[in-house]
């Protein structure tokens, strides 16, 4: 499943997703990638999916405070024009391909 993180308004759409059917929360790692390598500190990892409440595993997750100011909070990793959105640290460095950006 793909659970969207953000929001909309009459700049744009701007959404976090995340695949938990790829992420695990990074279980087999000393700490979730994404919330080591996030300058802003927009990532955590739950113990449950609140999108899913039958699944019982870690996943990553957008902080409920930061939903609302994705375009601001993500603004500081985003590349300049004519870069890919592969570069942003938390997509790049996850190691499940499980995260993604709508702008």
């Amino acid at each position: 499943m793909i659970a969207n993180y953000g929001y909309r308004d009459g700049s744009g759409t701007y959404y976090i997703s995340i695949d938990t059917d790829k992420c695990d929360g990074c279980i087999d790692l000393p700490a979730p990638k994404c919330v080591e390598v996030c300058p802003s500190d927009v990532f955590e990892v739950v113990d449950e999916d609140p999108n899913d409440p039958l699944r019982e595993e870690p996943v990553a997750v957008v902080k409920e405070d930061q939903r609302n100011k994705i375009r601001f909070s993500c603004a500081v990793c985003k590349p300049a024009s004519g870069y890919e959105i592969s570069e942003l640290p938390c997509v790049k460095n996850c190691p499940k391909g499980a995260i993604d950006h709508s702008w």
